[in-house]
């Protein structure tokens, strides 16, 4: 199924990432960089749409239905159980490659 289409239904994946430090609401103001949807137009849940869709890309992670991601503000949230503790070093190292993540917080995960 995938990251993105299990945590968010409906959304897809843009071909090209937006650039975030770029984008802009209609009106022309910016949008704050966690708040940059895939297409980067605003969204409420951009980051953890943008570290979803990061996760989906990477080879490695598999999409497994116990873990949860989750914003609030720049700091992305993951919540529940993963498989390994590589698992979830893996996942952390990803989400704080996405642009606009501050910081990750795994405080919520429990490895087993």
């Amino acid at each position: 199924m995938g990251w993105l289409s299990r945590l968010f239904p409906g959304s897809k994946k843009p071909a090209t990432p937006p650039a975030v430090t770029e984008a802009k609401t209609p009106e022309g103001e910016s949008i704050p960089p966690e708040r940059v949807g895939l297409d980067g137009e605003y969204d409420q849940s951009g980051l953890a749409k943008r570290v979803a869709a990061a996760f989906d890309s990477d080879s490695q992670l598999d999409d497994v239905d116990t873990l949860w991601v989750a914003q609030t503000g720049g700091t992305v949230v993951l919540k529940g159980k993963v498989p390994t503790q590589a698992f979830l070093d893996q996942a952390i190292a990803i989400a704080e490659d996405v642009e606009g993540a501050t910081s990750v917080d795994s405080s919520q995960v429990t490895v087993g």
